[in-house]
């Protein structure tokens, strides 16, 4: 299959959305389905879906979490249990009629999400105190039918994994609810290099059906938010639709309260808006596939023995590096393809690297070259390559937590907020006084609606940013994908 030349992709300084296609095609991310609005994942992009996986099924499984499966189909009555749910999702639903050629006695929904199955077998399977908390995890595909879709950002099916626990008081729940946003935390802004401001959603923007929502939401270079991950604290409104209770220490029923939490694909797009240039991909090298792209521009015995030499003692450390030998393409086209791609390090091997005893690295981050000279041939090449990718992992988080500081605006009059959403955009912090009707009009009138109100939020004293009213919070606005 061809590969694209990097001059072939629309720059992203010029033209975002274009930009953001061209490189997840021509990256090999993944590919346009024949199904409208659905893509496939191809192999690059499916390890860094792997990779996500094995970091947070770590950690879930450090908290007691264990996986399971239910099915895809779920009976259509099951999500009429719970009213504000089934609204929720309504106009998302994929819904089947027909099975084995004979209309089906009751329609099947495709799993826009697994609380409903979920909970009719937590039902059954939790009698007594004894059988809390139960922890489960699901990694799975769910469907949700999208008018408008986006390669990774918003897609008729996508991957996720979604947790459901189930625990015998409020404050219980609320705590796990908060331990994953802790680990999500974690994982966004020390493995993807990309920081989030983490806190409450509005009423009007929770998960249907939850009593909080919790959320993890990060600035994206063109000026929009996106959610990373979310974490809700579903009370007992699932408990009381589904008949789970328990019998407590003194042999009272009760009611179990419940948790729902979620990352996606969506994170993967994330992840190329953030830390992508003109050229393409920039990956993260705790992140990304291949680490070290090791490019020999001689062919000569010398500088193949070399390489490989160089290969063997990275993959003894645990580097993640790849040779690149084809003979048929030449070395431009590969230093063109590798940067395209976003291999955090490309090291070239030449006659002048094996006589001066010395290293060239490129470092795709800064898109520059450096040379590295050696103290004698017996010098590890290890200390420094490890050294260099611990200084672009840190070095890519601290770009975009300056770029999110210096696009967060704190405002106090509404015509500054109009004015900033027509623009720059940006993260806008703001007092709200909490009302609906102010949040509705706001997102009408400016595309921007509430994200969230931090964990740490103060109590103020202040004036909504529409109304005028008495509002003791500053919440983050902005417009999101």
């Amino acid at each position: 299959m061809k590969t694209f030349d990097k001059k072939e992709i629309k720059k992203k300084s010029t033209d975002f959305d274009r930009w953001y296609t061209d490189v997840i095609l021509r990256g090999e991310l993944a590919d346009y389905s024949p199904v409208k609005g659905c893509m496939i994942i191809r192999p690059y992009g499916y390890e860094i879906w792997e990779r996500i996986q094995s970091f947070l099924d770590g950690k879930f499984k450090g908290l007691g979490v264990k996986n399971a499966y239910f099915p895809l189909f779920i009976p259509n009555s099951f999500l009429k249990k719970e009213k504000e749910h089934v609204e929720g999702f309504s106009p998302q639903l994929a819904v089947v009629t027909i099975g084995g050629g004979e209309k089906l006695a009751e329609p099947l929904v495709v799993r826009p999400t697994s609380e409903t199955i979920m909970y009719d077998a937590y039902s059954r399977w939790i009698q007594s105190w004894r059988d809390l908390p139960l922890l489960l995890n699901l990694w799975n595909n769910v469907v949700r039918w999208e008018k408008r879709t986006y390669l990774f950002l918003r897609t008729t099916e996508f991957l996720w994994q979604e947790g459901h626990t189930a625990h015998a008081s409020f404050e219980d729940a609320d705590n796990f609810a908060k331990k994953i946003l802790e680990i999500y935390k974690k994982f966004d802004e020390e493995i993807l290099a990309i920081p989030v401001l983490v806190g409450r959603k509005s009423q009007s923007e929770k998960f249907p059906g939850a009593s909080i929502t919790y959320a993890l939401e990060s600035l994206m270079p063109d000026g929009k938010v996106i959610q990373m991950g979310t974490s809700h604290h579903l009370g007992d409104n699932f408990a009381k639709a589904f008949n789970i209770r328990y019998l407590d220490k003194k042999g009272q029923l009760q009611y179990v309260f419940q948790t729902s939490w979620a990352e996606t694909t969506r994170v993967i797009g994330a992840l190329i808006m953030s830390h992508g240039d003109d050229q393409g991909l920039v990956l993260p090298p705790k992140i990304t596939p291949i680490q070290v792209i090791i490019i020999p521009v001689s062919r000569s015995d010398a500088a193949v023995q070399k390489c490989d030499n160089i290969r063997k003692e990275l993959e003894a450390d645990g580097i993640r590096v790849k040779i690149d030998n084809r003979e048929e393409k030449t070395v431009g086209w590969k230093f063109n393809e590798w940067e395209l791609k976003g291999v955090p390090i490309r090291i070239e091997v030449g006659e002048n690297e094996i006589k001066n005893n010395e290293l060239t690295i490129y470092r795709r981050d800064l898109n520059q070259k450096s040379i590295r000279q050696l103290a004698d041939k017996n010098q590890k090449y290890i200390s420094n390559i490890k050294d260099l990718l611990d200084e672009i992992q840190k070095a890519l988080f601290e770009k975009m937590k300056k770029f999110r500081e210096e696009n967060t605006h704190e405002v106090s009059s509404y015509d500054e907020f109009k004015e900033i959403m027509k623009t720059k955009k940006g993260l806008i912090y703001a007092f709200w006084c909490e009302d609906a009707n102010c949040e509705a009009k706001i997102k009408a009138e400016t595309k921007a609606s509430t994200r969230v109100l931090p964990l740490d939020a103060k109590k103020e004293q202040g004036r909504c940013i529409y109304c005028g009213k008495v509002a003791s919070h500053r919440w983050y606005f902005a417009q999101a994908y």
